[in-house]
């Protein structure tokens, strides 16, 4: 099994990716072990001081101010967890709680936090055995960081609360570490609060949210470009001299994607031959590589911002290597909620072009000779009609979920936390547009096959070819009298989502960006 190192400088989305999805093992350098161990000497050495610190020797948030004696120190530790633990609504998918609980791992490891090596030590155990804490869907205002799922994963490493074990079901933690043989930790100053602080949560969802979104944009290249053929629409928009004076990257991508796509096709420019020939394609299919490609350098920026916050050690307050200990507010998850909203707003759009595409290849007045909704008998078969009702409302709830989350702000604490990022929702609400924009990209796709095999006489591009026959294997039907068509649709979302469309079509072009 593959194993990843944390180490004391960060980690990379790679790694991320492999522990969340993968369930790669964890171990942590001996690097991490020197760097825990001298950092727990600091944070020691001050709380043996009668001076308060925050953290060590203190309450918390607004209640900063108490200064905590020695023999009740523990208990705050246990108890800011318990207290904290206080999330609602559905449980959060398994691999968005490894990628937190991993991401925590990496920030403990940094020697910044003062957690000593064996806290460390545990919370990789608990990644090998398999064991998840239930972590639920609300709790998070994205400052302090992602405060309640946190301290339910830092609850379950204390022995109490619910997790899921390997076998997937919930039983209590203290069950599970026992059968793994790992002792529950008892939390020394400020330990507790070191496995709560952080924007883990976000920046775990922003990381898988990165690699989901780039087989999609590669995706919708390819299905952009079957509906530019199925239209028999023109190639020369594509070509790479139009794009150099424009000189976004991403745009320059997606146009080669499409290129590369059509590469042979014997339906492109076949509107040169219509009655009434067509001077330009319209917007929706001539400006495809501009709309993917703006989506494609958001991506890119929102993986700078990714890979910084995965090179930080996000605490409050952190262990300096100057020995000392000060407040920060580096746990405000600001960076990763604006580039996750940003991202929503990226996904939106590119449904919402891909649905304009779909309505034009159903439209007989716009499709430049296909049959009604592509129908089999248009009138006693209805088609693809309601396949693009379906489309259209996952685009509207993606114009929804676009809205901001990182727009608002509610006060907590007392007013001591009184500005927050809102980042979790800001993931939550992204990891469903990405779900809903896998869908409308397999509608194109179901559309835009069916539209090019009703193109009789006609000889697709071989990569076309490709993905029809990749599809049809797949169980995505071709084009007949109407029958139930949710199985259908469902094959080609499964297609999509599990890259097999990219599989096909790769072949024959080469590497897609």
């Amino acid at each position: 099994m593959h194993t990843v190192v944390v180490g004391t400088s960060g980690t990379t989305a790679e790694d991320v990716i492999a522990v969340a999805r993968g369930n790669a093992r964890v171990e942590l350098s001996g690097e991490a072990l020197d760097a825990l161990a001298r950092a727990r000497e600091i944070v020691d050495a001050l709380a043996a001081k009668p001076e308060p610190v925050y953290g060590v020797s203190t309450g918390f948030g607004a209640l900063a101010s108490r200064h905590i004696s020695p023999e009740l120190r523990a208990q705050l530790q246990r108890n800011i967890v318990r207290s904290h633990a206080a999330g609602m609504g559905p449980r959060v998918e398994r691999e968005v709680v490894r990628a937190l609980m991993f991401l925590r791992l990496k920030t403990v490891a940094s020697g910044h936090t003062g957690v000593r090596p064996s806290v460390a030590q545990a919370m990789a155990d608990m990644l090998n055995a398999g064991i998840t804490p239930v972590v639920h869907e609300y709790g998070s205002l994205g400052c302090s960081g992602d405060l309640a799922p946190l301290s339910h994963c830092a609850l379950a490493l204390m022995g109490e609360g619910d997790a899921e074990g390997p076998d997937g079901v919930v039983r209590p933690a203290g069950e599970l570490l026992a059968e793994a043989g790992i002792e529950p930790v008892e939390l020394r100053e400020k330990e507790g609060l070191a496995l709560l602080n952080g924007t883990d949560g976000m920046l775990g969802m922003l990381i898988m949210a990165l690699a989901d979104l780039g087989r999609l944009y590669t995706s919708a290249d390819i299905t952009a470009a079957l509906t530019l053929e199925a239209l028999l629409g023109t190639e020369k928009v594509l070509a790479p001299e139009l794009h150099a004076i424009r000189p976004h990257p991403g745009q320059g991508a997606s146009a080669a994607n499409m290129a590369a796509v059509l590469e042979g096709s014997g339906l492109v420019r076949h509107y040169q031959e219509e009655t009434a020939p067509r001077v330009q394609d319209a917007y929706s299919v001539r400006c495809a590589p501009q709309v993917a490609g703006a989506g494609r350098d958001t991506m890119a920026h929102a993986a700078l911002v990714a890979s910084r916050e995965l090179a930080s050690a996000v605490d409050n307050p952190v262990v300096l290597p100057d020995g000392r200990v000060e407040s920060n507010g580096n746990f405000h998850g600001a960076p990763v909620a604006y580039v996750l909203d940003f991202l929503a707003i990226a996904a939106a759009d590119l449904g919402s072009i891909a649905e304009r595409r779909t309505d034009r290849l159903l439209d007989k007045n716009r499709s430049h000779g296909l049959p009604p909704f592509l129908a089999e008998d248009a009138g006693v078969d209805s088609g693809l009609m309601i396949a693009q009702y379906t489309q259209a409302a996952l685009v509207s709830e993606m114009k929804r979920l676009a809205v901001p989350a990182s727009a608002d702000s509610i006060p907590s604490s007392a007013m001591q936390e009184d500005h927050v990022s809102m980042g979790w929702s800001a993931a939550r609400k992204l990891r469903t547009a990405i779900d809903n924009l896998t869908r409308i990209i397999a509608i194109e796709l179901y559309a835009a096959t069916r539209a090019i095999e009703l193109r009789h006489g006609l000889t697709p591009a071989p990569a076309s070819r490709a993905a029809i026959a990749a599809a049809r294997a797949a169980g995505v039907a071709g084009p007949g009298p109407d029958r139930f068509l949710a199985p259908d649709l469902a094959a080609a979302d499964a297609f999509v989502r599990t890259g097999g469309l990219v599989a096909a079509v790769e072949p024959v072009t080469g590497p897609l960006a």
